[in-house]
């Protein structure tokens, strides 16, 4: 099995750790007409549409 020679220096294991970023969810306009936004591919909170069908009881 492999095993590294040399421990990975500070500088090098936080310049590989810059790049894990998180990115912030897509929102899409709600078809009911409040037009709330809404997170891509999910069911609406406030009245239960998908994909301009009824998928979930409105609160």
């Amino acid at each position: 099995m492999a095993v590294p020679k040399r421990r990975t220096s500070r500088a090098n294991t936080r310049h590989r750790r810059a790049q894990w970023k998180r990115t912030t969810p897509t929102l899409a306009n709600c078809p009911c007409p409040r037009r709330e936004m809404v997170v891509s591919h999910r069911a609406c909170i406030h009245c239960g549409l998908c994909r301009g069908r009824q998928v979930a009881a409105p609160r």
